[in-house]
């Protein structure tokens, strides 16, 4: 089973990234010098309200934030592995998906980090990462 262990090991083996504590929520983020790309995600008051409305459930185990390359491909997500990407009311209109640790796979995830990091590593470090780790 993947955990949060394996989502620092992965984002802190990209260059430049930076791990702190959210300071609202008090989580880990991961982010680069343009910002956040990976986060630890708990459900707030307000996100189990608006599930509930929704006939909805924060699912059990550890969740986690990712940015996506925009809403289309965010929507791909959800649509192909409903397991383990799934959204919630407060990240509609933002190209950000959630992910259950439980329902993905280490290289998945793995995947969907890096994809991440791409959007947000300054433009010279990721083409030399790109290029040393072809796809």
């Amino acid at each position: 089973m993947v955990t949060l262990d394996d989502v620092r090991q992965i984002a802190m083996a990209l260059p430049g990234v930076e791990e702190r504590v959210d300071g609202h929520r008090g989580g880990a983020t991961w982010r680069t010098s343009a910002g956040l790309f990976v986060w630890e995600r708990g459900p707030s008051k307000a996100d189990l309200v608006a599930l509930r409305k929704l006939g909805r459930t924060w699912p059990d185990g550890t969740v986690i934030g990712v940015h996506t390359a925009g809403m289309d491909e965010k929507q791909a997500l959800l649509e192909t592995y409903p397991a383990a990407f799934f959204t919630i009311p407060h990240f509609d209109g933002s190209p950000a998906v959630l992910v259950r640790l439980d329902a993905i796979d280490r290289g998945h995830l793995e995947e969907v980090i890096t994809d991440a990091w791409l959007l947000r590593a300054p433009t010279s470090v990721a083409r030399e990462w790109l290029e040393t780790h072809p796809q």
